[in-house]
């Protein structure tokens, strides 16, 4: 019975060729998982304000409505009908409901809709000034700072139906003081 005993010359190298080949694979997987399942955005304007800044950039989830509908107050990144630009606003308004502005406040089917602060008083209703109707593929979208948001209350994004709804916005890259989920 023949033992075999291998010298290895140099461990050291050997462990860290290793770990260098472990974080290549788990760099590629993790870019592989981003531009598969994600796409990054960086935020125009202040619409937002201050739940997103201007130049912050942003994670989107493409597949968060593959798998379930969008839910109220969900911040969501959609393009208008004539425009291959991203927008990024906040739900309020789901498929069926009705929406009206009265007062600077939102109101749902005729109940005011507690928005938790999230949203600003709103100063110009818009078209919202009177009742919206929203279809069975329609979502009613308002920005957060609502002085200086072009939404659903105006007639030339108005509506916004779901095939038009590309993803979530759910984690924030940068600026790195920020960095964390997108609530």
């Amino acid at each position: 019975m023949a033992l075999y005993y291998t010298y290895d010359e140099n461990p050291l190298l050997r462990n860290i060729i290793h770990w260098i080949t472990d974080i290549i694979v788990v760099i590629a997987f993790a870019w592989f998982v981003v531009n598969s399942f994600m796409n990054q955005t960086v935020i125009n304007g202040h619409s937002m304000s201050p739940t997103l800044e201007a130049e912050d950039m942003c994670l989107i989830n493409k597949l968060a409505y593959d798998f379930g509908d969008p839910k109220r107050f969900d911040i969501v990144v959609f393009e208008k009908d004539d425009s291959s630009r991203l927008n990024v606003k906040r739900i309020v308004g789901l498929p069926g409901e009705t929406i009206q502005i009265l007062g600077g406040e939102i109101y749902i089917n005729n109940y005011r809709l507690d928005t938790d602060g999230r949203i600003g008083n709103i100063a110009l209703p818009g078209i919202a000034e009177n009742p919206v109707v929203l279809a069975d593929d329609e979502y009613f979208l308002i920005g957060d700072n609502t002085d200086s948001s072009e939404d659903s209350r105006f007639s030339n994004i108005g509506n916004v139906k779901r095939e038009n709804i590309k993803g979530k916005i759910w984690f924030r890259l940068r600026p790195l003081s920020r960095l964390g989920p997108v609530r």
